[in-house]
């Protein structure tokens, strides 16, 4: 994987993305020649039109990223990544289409859009069927060799089976941890020179996978791999950079500690999303005031009680905040007491599990950001007698406090809405994830898949 600005990112993807912007601007230069030659125009050099080009990839580039088209999903599937391309062009050509509404003849021709639209989609899917099939087989995948034999050297092999897995596991060395689940597995007693040995395989990357290391680690042979080029991975870090989140089964303070994260630079990181999150949620309450009012009006007559509601939810640094959302539960919905939200929950009115579904009940808490309590990016913030509950449950609990709760965040693109103490667990690794390595890149990366999110509402309840 490659990590930019703190996030990690496969290769493969990252393969996949450069040749899909290649032929996104060689589509867009296919369009414009064919409806050059139709009217019978001389279509010009290239040069001229280099940043039409540019601009025309991008966008239809960020949408594709924003509708989930480099997800775990859309590389397994063709089917999948179809109707994802599909919707990333057909979005893509819809942004182009509006800046060349608002900059006339300097941009683009619609015409020609229609035609890039289509030519997009044929190259884009044959590019997956070849460079996708290709990026399926070990050939592009990192040589791994696995420490260990027992219950998270299990793990390891089941994330490796997976077929987006960036890695393949050549080999696990057994280091006498009692009954091994590998059977496979080499002991360490049969191999003489382990340097050698990960010499002669090809391997790439150590993952030491033993649940108990002290007096069990081969110190001297670990040295000699790590001075070879080999990385050398425990078992928690090489989890985070493949799944994007903290391992609670395997993760201790003094990992949290001495890992890498939770940057003291980020001061600047916070000034820049502190600016965007007052010009962006000025912006959205603007534009969203009627949705608002209209759907606060329908609230109103399909159930009594007020179109809003205030809860009290715990945010920075564990402090209480006001929440301020469109109700969608009936007025006596928690005279028992507060509950975590069912799948089908009776208390939901009609209208709540329409504005549910397209998470139009939370744009009141866009004033919310606009006073500082929250920002647009951040873990979910919850009620203060489930955040009582769930730090006596759940380890590192109260860590994912230390920034600001957001409208969304890593875990609710990531994992489906939570309604108990294991979803709650769930979640938490990704919240852990995003307190430890965010920065205004992984925020836009955030804010891109929430599209995913609103468009394919999977996890809304």
């Amino acid at each position: 994987m490659i990590r930019l600005f703190k996030h990690y990112i496969p290769h493969a993807v990252i393969l996949l993305g450069l040749f899909d912007l290649c032929l996104l601007a060689l589509s867009g230069e296919l369009s414009w020649l064919f409806r050059a030659s139709q009217i019978g125009m001389d279509p010009g050099s290239v040069a001229h039109r280099i940043g039409s080009l540019v601009l025309f990839a991008l966008v239809v580039w960020v949408a594709m990223i924003a509708v989930g088209v480099y997800g775990a999903e859309a590389l397994r599937s063709m089917r999948y990544a179809g109707a994802r391309l599909l919707v990333a062009v057909s979005l893509g050509i819809i942004a182009l289409s509006f800046i060349d509404f608002l900059l006339p003849g300097h941009t683009f021709w619609r015409s020609t859009l229609v035609y890039a639209m289509v030519l997009a989609v044929l190259l884009l899917m044959l590019n997956r069927l070849i460079v996708g099939g290709l990026l399926g087989t070990n050939a592009f995948r990192r040589r791994v060799m696995v420490l260990g034999d027992g219950a998270r050297a299990l793990r390891l092999k089941k994330l490796a089976e997976k077929r987006e897995a960036g890695f393949a596991i050549v080999s696990y060395i057994g280091m006498n941890e009692g009954s091994p689940l590998i059977e496979e597995a080499i002991p360490r007693s049969a191999v003489n020179d382990l340097g050698r040995y990960v010499e002669n395989l090809g391997i790439s990357e150590v993952v030491l996978a033993l649940q108990e290391r002290r007096n069990a680690l081969p110190l001297k042979d670990l040295l000699r791999i790590k001075t070879m080029g080999v990385h050398v991975n425990d078992f928690s870090t090489f989890l985070e950079r493949e799944t994007g989140r903290i391992d609670l089964d395997s993760v201790n303070p003094s990992w949290l500690i001495f890992s890498d994260g939770f940057s003291s630079g980020r001061m600047i990181s916070s000034a820049a999303k502190r600016m965007f999150d007052i010009l962006a949620s000025g912006l959205l309450l603007a534009l969203s005031l009627p949705v608002i009012i209209i759907f606060a009006l329908l609230v109103r007559l399909d159930s009594k009680g007020p179109a809003f509601f205030r809860q009290t939810r715990v945010g920075l640094y564990g402090q209480d905040f006001e929440l301020l959302k469109l109700r969608s539960m009936t007025l006596d919905a928690e005279e028992n007491g507060a509950r975590w939200a069912d799948r089908d929950d009776p208390r939901v009115t009609r209208v709540g599990r329409f504005i549910r579904k397209f998470r139009i009940d939370e744009l009141p808490q866009v004033w919310t950001v606009l006073m500082g309590k929250m920002s647009f990016v951040g873990p979910r913030p919850e009620r203060p007698n489930f955040v009582h509950d769930l730090e006596e449950h759940l380890p590192f609990y109260a860590e994912r406090h230390m920034v600001k709760p957001g409208i969304t965040g890593w875990a609710q693109i990531n994992y489906p809405y939570g309604a108990s103490v294991e979803d709650a667990r769930q979640k938490l690794e990704f919240d852990l994830y995003y307190a430890k390595n965010y920065t205004p890149f992984l925020d836009l990366l955030i804010l891109l898949q929430t599209v995913r999110v609103i468009l394919w509402p999977e996890g809304a309840r």
